[in-house]
């Protein structure tokens, strides 16, 4: 949540404080000495016949033309503005603060031929199959989840990335809705997903990282086991919860391996839940959401706002205006 500190307010900076010693050049070069030199002028034979016409008496040495204070002071505030201009002054706005968690979720997704099976409910209490109701929970899930990095893989036949790490839990949701059964393959490779996790894992810099994995039947795909790639998760410091759905008296494919499920959350210092139907799945994501405490950085930066164009303008707006006035005395009524 982005809030402005109360205390601190406006203050002008420079980008480039330094170019402003260029301001003391020109004292160091009027501290110089002057360069003189003596050499002789255009010569005209008849000058002094032509100064006598004049009356006037030739004198020695060129004859140098004086600005005007005006003109001194017209330089001397466009050289200022330029200088200001470069060194590029800055608002200081105040400090906008925000909070950002420091916990990655990743989500584990069975999406095997079992979950085709229509023993669980939608939000309106219609008979649904096991993915539609879990893609249902997962949504609310994620909504909670401001401010959380949260990634989404799922697995079938092997284990692929649907949303990599991050902080747009809308685009995740969109991503979950695309999901159906078997569009992974028919099998479970479970093990083979969390492996694919602690990959994912390896760019995470988060002081608290959680898997969840969701899961209706046995490991049937797997080249590695889950417990083996339970055992790499824990050396990661990854957190695994599994929540098993269905039915646990099922055979074959889809019987559940419960003790293989609680072994890979004990590891990882997990829980293990089974859900039978929807309000047990509700349940236990809103038990997960209280169990993993969010922690939350605080990082701030103060807005800045761009001034130069100010002195630059303005030294554009004096020069244009200091040149039309030479422009008209010159071509004005002698």
């Amino acid at each position: 949540m982005d809030s402005a500190s109360p205390e601190a307010g406006l203050m002008l900076s420079f980008a480039y404080p330094w170019l402003l010693l260029i301001l003391l050049l020109p004292v160091a070069v009027r501290l110089l000495p002057s360069h003189r030199t003596q050499r002789a002028a255009v010569r005209v034979p008849w000058f002094n016949r032509l100064a006598s016409f004049s009356g006037t008496t030739p004198q020695a040495g060129a004859a140098v033309a004086r600005r005007s204070h005006l003109r001194w002071a017209v330089d001397g505030l466009c050289f200022l503005l330029a200088v200001v201009a470069l060194a590029r002054p800055q608002m200081l706005e105040p400090p906008v603060y925000k909070s950002v968690s420091v916990r990655d979720i990743l989500l584990l997704v069975d999406l095997s031929g079992s979950m085709e099976a229509e023993d669980f409910t939608d939000r309106s209490g219609q008979k649904a199959d096991r993915l539609t109701a879990v893609k249902e929970v997962l949504d609310d899930f994620l909504t909670r989840r401001e401010g959380d990095r949260v990634g989404l893989v799922v697995f079938g036949n092997a284990a692929f990335v649907q949303v990599p790490f991050t902080r747009d839990a809308q685009t995740a949701r969109l991503l979950l809705d695309e999901l159906q059964p078997r569009m992974a393959g028919p099998k479970t490779a479970f093990g083979d997903s969390i492996g694919l996790g602690i990959s994912l894992f390896e760019k995470s810099d988060a002081a608290q990282r959680v898997m969840i994995a969701l899961t209706d039947g046995n490991d049937t795909g797997s080249r590695i086991p889950p417990t083996e790639a339970a055992t790499i998760a824990a050396d990661h410091d990854i957190t695994i919860h599994v929540v098993a759905v269905g039915d646990p008296e099922a055979v074959g494919e889809e019987k559940l391996d419960v003790d293989a499920m609680q072994e890979v959350a004990d590891k990882t210092g997990g829980q293990f839940y089974s859900a039978n139907d929807r309000t047990e799945l509700v349940g236990i994501y809103e038990a997960i959401d209280q169990l993993e405490e969010r922690e939350v950085n605080t990082i701030s930066h103060r807005p800045r706002k761009e001034l130069f164009v100010w002195p630059a303008g303005a030294l554009l707006l004096i020069s244009l205006a200091s040149y039309t006035i030479q422009v008209a005395r010159r071509e004005g009524p002698a």
